[in-house]
């Protein structure tokens, strides 16, 4: 039997949420259910999707393979379920969107391609800057709307915002690593490992607050601005990192697996989203950018 749209939806809701409860809890179904969704789908491809452990599930090298497929199948059917919906526009004109870079490469290229595909008659101009010159440039008229970190957004006073999605922090560590098998990880355990710190947006401040709140100095190895870098850096072994998940991978370029584990305490999240000048009226463009956005945060086939 071939697979079916509801197995794709829960085998993406568990790769996401890192485990068949908390999938279950996002879906309103059993865990039985999503479980069995799994075992099914697996037969069905004849690979193993996910390792299973005491921890909980770890998604293979065929499981990440086969997410980019699966995330591909769902974006198609909704986008299949809107052309029907006679809500394609046929506007013609411009849109302005600012991105930060942390999230130019997570979110913003989903949105993009689903918003040419609603809207082919829109010129659509972007440009990637820091969080503070894009709050500018909103205040000012030039962008209509920015996706961006929005958990430090200053100009609360002049500036819309509206929450996309909120990202945990996780740790990350290379395979081996004795943190691994730790049935605890505390933020003290992390102030003691060389730290692979990411310095796009938020992440370096947020981090170093973490660690200097709760008494520990980081013993910073190496900074970075490329995600990328930071996988292959802690796969092979030179530190590890305290990322959120939404820029998590299990893989680096070189093919090197690499771990993700909660760490106990309370962590700072990373909150995405959409912003735009308060009080102005947004052009059809960005309204219909704006609802896109909005169905995708809402939740993929029901």
């Amino acid at each position: 039997m071939a697979f079916t749209l509801r197995q794709v939806q829960f085998f993406v809701a568990v790769a996401e949420q890192g485990s068949v409860t908390r999938a279950a809890q996002n879906l309103s179904i059993s865990q039985s259910s999503v479980t069995e969704a799994l075992k099914e789908l697996e037969s069905d491809l004849g690979v193993q999707l996910f390792e299973r452990h005491s921890r909980g599930l770890t998604i293979t090298h065929n499981g990440h393979q086969f997410l980019r497929h699966a995330t591909k199948i769902l974006a198609s059917v909704s986008d299949a379920r809107t052309s029907f919906s006679g809500q394609q526009s046929t506007l013609s004109g411009t849109l302005n969107i600012g991105v930060t870079s942390l999230v130019a490469g997570y979110v913003l290229s989903d949105l993009l391609a689903r918003y040419r595909r609603a809207c082919p008659g829109i010129e659509v101009s972007a440009i990637e800057d820091n969080g503070g010159y894009l709050e500018h440039l909103l205040v000012g008229g030039e962008l209509d709307v920015a996706v961006m970190v929005i958990s430090n957004l200053r100009d609360r006073m002049a500036l819309q915002a509206e929450i996309l999605e909120t990202s945990p922090y996780r740790l990350w560590l290379p395979m081996g690593h004795p943190l691994v098998s730790a049935d605890i990880i505390s933020v003290a355990d992390i102030a003691r490992e060389p730290l692979i710190m990411l310095t796009v947006d938020e992440i370096e401040e947020n981090t170093g607050k973490l660690l200097s709140a709760l008494g520990a100095r980081p013993h910073v190895a190496f900074r970075t601005r490329s995600v990328e870098a930071v996988r292959s850096l802690v796969a092979t072994g030179a530190g590890v990192a305290l990322l959120p998940d939404l820029v998590y991978r299990p893989w680096s370029l070189e093919g090197d697996r690499i771990e993700s584990r909660d760490v106990s305490g309370s962590l700072p999240v990373v909150q995405v989203g959409m912003v735009w000048r308060k009080g102005s009226s947004l052009p059809q463009a960005a309204r219909d950018f704006v609802g896109i956005a909005e169905s995708v945060r809402s939740g993929r086939i029901r």
